[in-house]
């Protein structure tokens, strides 16, 4: 998901961000604010930030069908990386967001010292092998190249899924939390590491590539019908949930979006739409 950002630079977009959003509220405003005590104005609306495909998809199918019959305004805030919806939900500058997964926010959270914790699981973008120069894993031979993300959770998350399938071997007990060095049989291949999203764009120069979900779908890719090897939905730690910072749990804004986001019709909705390339996450905690 991620490139280190230096944080001169991370603030200076926050404070763009400041200027460019329209604010839910702010801490010298209670009436707008729901920390333990404080009160929110049900009037305002909900501005939540997410990545494009499937996660503003999904919220702004939300918004057009389903909110005015639960008295709810929404606005979907679009980001094309996985930091800034997280550093604009700390800083009050939206609401909430719906990008990320469990591991990647416990690994933000700690790094960041943010405050940010999940409130529904929506849905489960299952991880996959691409090529544009293979047909089949069994053509995928020494000396060629891999493409995987750079970040913490999601080198680990492939690198699981390449091991899963024969391509290499892992030390025992590495989990999720596998980097490159863990690796105790290449088998021959290479790696190249890439930000996650411009892991597509670097199908044509690679051999293959470990694409997450929402950036294949942004790239036209199909994960059930493209991907050489999907990751299995059963019992994967990896479903996409609503979150807000600490303390914003209770806004009844966001329990009437956190209910309408585990209804039946936007289950039929993420059915319909995405074939099994997003999967539907309902009744798995997600905490």
């Amino acid at each position: 998901m991620r490139k280190n950002i230096k944080l001169t630079a991370l603030a200076a977009t926050a404070t763009a961000l400041a200027l460019g959003l329209t604010a839910c509220g702010s801490s010298s405003d209670p009436s707008s604010t729901n920390t333990a005590g404080g009160k929110t104005d049900e009037s305002k609306p909900l501005v939540i930030a997410a990545s494009p495909s499937p996660h503003a998809d999904i919220l702004n199918f939300v918004k057009d069908k389903l909110a005015a019959k639960e008295g709810l305004k929404l606005e979907v805030k679009e980001f094309t990386d996985y930091v800034l919806p997280n550093t604009a939900t700390e800083q009050g500058q939206v609401d909430g967001n719906y990008f990320q997964h469990k591991p990647y926010l416990d690994d933000f959270n700690k790094k960041n010292g943010t405050h940010i914790v999940p409130v529904v699981n929506v849905h489960l973008e299952p991880l996959g092998l691409y090529s544009k120069k293979v047909k089949a894993l069994t053509d995928i031979k020494a000396g060629q190249t891999i493409a995987v993300p750079n970040d913490t959770t999601n080198e680990g998350r492939a690198l699981q899924l390449l091991a899963a399938n024969n391509l290499i071997t892992l030390k025992e007990g590495v989990g999720t939390a596998a980097k490159l060095s863990d690796i105790t049989d290449k088998k021959g291949l290479e790696f190249k590491e890439l930000e996650a999203a411009t892991v597509p764009r670097a199908l044509n120069d690679v051999d293959a590539a470990v694409i997450n979900g929402n950036y294949a779908l942004e790239a036209n890719l199909s994960p059930a019908k493209d991907a050489l090897i999907l990751e299995k939905a059963e019992g994967n730690p990896y479903a996409n949930f609503l979150a807000v910072k600490e303390g914003k749990q209770g806004d009844p804004r966001i329990q009437k979006l956190a209910k309408l986001l585990n209804s039946d019709d936007v289950k039929k909705f993420i059915e319909e739409k995405y074939q099994g390339s997003v999967i539907p996450a309902f009744g798995t905690p997600a905490s």
